[in-house]
């Protein structure tokens, strides 16, 4: 006969007091997976893990059950002990004023407070009775009051790491980042082995922007405390941004290993996978945050990036709606959503949702300069003030300060005042290269390695490839801005082609074998090849042939000419001066074009790119094929058979009018490929050429 869950509850508990700590886990779970809210089955599942000295996994138990059933007293003095024993003693009084809140009172209300001030050795904090409002005026961010009060405390107190802690995040909320770090540095020499003062510290040397330093920080907190789920978070967020992506997931799942219902964790675990490329394990991260949290709207925004980018922009955008209508003021979702409607080609409503981004969030730099990029300027237009006046206040980040940087070149050249436009757009660029700590050395170093690795690749035997394979790749590479959207817009104007946009497999499957990063045999070469093709497949939409037109590939040309002899590779030349101006000019969210960013990095990394385009040339025979930019624009349907004809396409004539493709362009030159095919573009830098003092002198080698 099936046992009620009453009944398993009971057996659960004879197990647990007899010691049988397997079966009790065992019991636990099957009721939890029938009812996952089971209060008593929550709350007896933690004094379990607290038995075994899973101290941080018995957290998310207790809170359940507390959800479940506040009134229980024992509830309560076994969360709070938790934190008190992972000497988290912030998080135990605010857990005192929760319990408080609720309701709790009497014996058990006194229990709480006792054990909460009980002295481990000798008790340097203050009585609960002048903790407890300082706690309040924080949490109420009443933090100026709460300052004032914790400075006079500390008069008395001057030991108490409670105290220290506590004012170090008062001044965080503040925004005294420094005197934060004092704070917990004080609390730190009093008591080393304190986990939550490294957290803590690690957060703000996050804010700081010293990722370095907030990553020892939090190791130094797992170093005391391997079970600080919290600390697991921070340091993947921090990991991320540093751009260790496979360490930060990796951090992630340390913290979904000891809470398997944070969602917050799968939510950021997508987001670095994301930025990994890999867009289908992201997806599912964001789903399993959903189903823990199905009212998040950051979850449902998260979805929308994600999608975007595989480019399903009408199901993005549905998610982008969901978000709002959970939380109608969300800022960055109208910018995401404009972003999405000006991929597709609805300027208008992409400037509508611009403008309620802002409306919602004024300060919101991004936003202005995505509204920027789709607004003619002239003497009338407003934004132009409202952008100068927010540059000009003093309290603006400088990432803030960056993106307005832009923004404003762009206006000002709009209104033909070259000279502002110049110096806002070298404040930008200056602000960026800082912002990636980016330094050409290490783009020499590499460039060297794919030379220097390719010779021992092509020694390699050649594995036994299916050369049939269906879809078949289109590679068209070159530097960013040389035209290569607008060469893929004529070739998936092409009936049998899907254009795939900018893929990031190669780099991500390949750049270690190219680079001899790794070692590589006739195998692996093979897995790179069925990797990359089966991600390829994803986008092909049921069509034969998919573009890649990812420009960086350029670098990996040797790989792709050994791991698909069938593919067609389209290298896309611009004028020099011109390649490079229309690089400076643009701010790219992707972090790993720092050259952009000045033009004495621009030139030299276009002299490596051409010296590297040539090489491969050497070595490939009539394997690639050269397209100029500037002729295709003088002679587009001579230039455009040509093509044709190298890719061994049937001709059709919907690839003389690229303007009319209807494929989803998310790339800086979304607006350019929807107009017809125009002359004179590479023109468009003389304008600056007075400002730049001879910078793309050195170009003319390459003409």
């Amino acid at each position: 006969m099936e046992l009620t869950l009453n009944e398993v509850l009971q057996k659960a508990i004879e197990a647990h007091k007899a010691g049988q700590i397997e079966e009790a886990e065992r019991l636990y779970t099957a009721i939890l997976k029938a009812q996952p809210k089971h209060p008593d089955a929550n709350h007896n599942m933690g004094v379990l893990t607290v038995g075994v000295g899973r101290f941080n996994e018995a957290l998310p138990f207790f809170k359940i059950a507390l959800e479940a059933n506040p009134s229980i007293g024992q509830f309560w003095l076994s969360y709070i002990d938790v934190f008190i024993k992972l000497d988290r003693i912030v998080d135990a009084q605010s857990v005192l004023a929760e319990a408080k809140e609720k309701g709790v009172k009497g014996e058990i209300s006194d229990q709480l407070e006792q054990r909460l001030n009980a002295p481990s050795e000798v008790s340097t904090d203050p009585p609960q009775d002048q903790l407890q409002p300082l706690i309040d005026l924080y949490q109420q961010g009443q933090l100026q009051q709460a300052l004032g009060n914790v400075k006079k405390l500390l008069g008395q107190f001057p030991e108490s790491v409670t105290l220290h802690n506590i004012s170090g995040a008062v001044n965080a909320g503040l925004g005294q980042l420094d005197a934060a770090i004092e704070s917990y540095k004080h609390a730190l020499k009093i008591k080393p082995d304190y986990a939550e003062a490294f957290n803590n510290m690690g957060a703000v040397l996050f804010d700081k922007c010293d990722l370095k330093a907030a990553i020892d920080s939090y190791q130094q907190a797992l170093k005391i405390n391997p079970d600080y789920v919290e600390a697991y978070y921070n340091m993947g967020a921090a990991l991320k941004d540093k751009g260790d992506l496979e360490a930060a997931v990796d951090s992630y799942k340390h913290a979904l290993k000891i809470n398997p219902d944070y969602a917050e964790a799968y939510l950021n675990m997508g987001t670095a996978l994301f930025d990994k490329g890999d867009l289908e394990a992201a997806v599912d991260c964001i789903k399993h945050a959903l189903k823990i949290k199905p009212d998040s709207a950051e979850a449902y925004n998260n979805m929308g990036n994600v999608l975007q980018d595989k480019g399903d922009l009408n199901t993005a955008i549905e998610n982008y709606k969901q978000a709002i209508k959970i939380k109608p003021n969300y800022a960055e979702v109208y910018n995401n959503m404009g972003n999405t409607l000006q991929y597709k080609g609805d300027l208008k409503a992409a400037i509508e949702n611009y403008k309620q981004a802002l409306k919602f969030k004024p300060n919101y730099a991004e936003a202005h300069r995505n509204l920027s990029s789709v607004t003619k300027y002239d003497d009338k237009t407003p934004h132009v003030v409202q952008m100068q006046n927010l540059y000009q206040d003093k309290n603006i980040t400088e990432d803030q300060r960056c993106h307005l940087s832009f923004a404003l070149a762009k206006a000002f050249e709009d209104l033909n005042d070259l000279d502002q436009s110049f110096s806002y757009l070298v404040l930008g660029n200056e602000l960026r290269k800082n912002q990636l700590a980016y330094n050409i050395e290490k783009d020499i170093k590499f460039f060297d390695l794919l030379k220097n690795t390719y010779p021992m690749l092509k020694r390699l035997s050649p594995p036994t490839l299916e050369v049939s394979h269906e879809p078949q790749p289109i590679f068209i590479l070159g530097m960013t801005r040389s035209g290569t959207s607008l060469v893929e817009q004529i070739v998936s104007s092409h009936s049998k082609v899907t254009g795939a946009g900018e893929l990031n497999y190669v780099s991500q499957f390949g750049a270690k074998y190219a680079a001899g990063l790794t070692r590589i045999n006739s195998e692996a070469l093979l897995d790179f090849r069925n990797r990359y093709l089966g991600a390829l497949e994803k986008n092909a939409n049921d069509r034969s042939i998919v573009t890649d037109k990812m420009p960086e590939n350029f670098k990996y040309v040797g790989l792709i000419l050994l791991a698909f002899p069938e593919a067609k590779i389209v290298h896309v030349k611009r004028n020099p001066a011109a390649t490079c101006w229309s690089n400076y000019k643009h701010y790219f969210a992707a972090k790993g074009l720092g050259h952009c960013y000045e033009l004495n990095d621009l030139v030299t990394y276009y002299g490596l790119y051409r010296q590297l385009m040539q090489f491969w040339q050497d070595q490939s025979g009539d394997r690639i094929y050269n397209l100029n930019y500037d002729n295709l624009t003088t002679n587009q349907e001579k230039e455009t058979r040509s093509l044709f004809q190298y890719l061994g396409l049937e001709w059709e004539d919907a690839c003389i009018s690229p303007q009319n493709n209807k494929h989803n362009v998310r790339t800086a030159s979304q607006q350019q490929v929807r107009q017809k095919v125009y002359k004179d573009s590479s023109q468009k830098w003389r304008r600056f050429e007075p400002f730049i003092s001879g910078a793309f002198d050195s170009l003319m080698e390459f003409n």
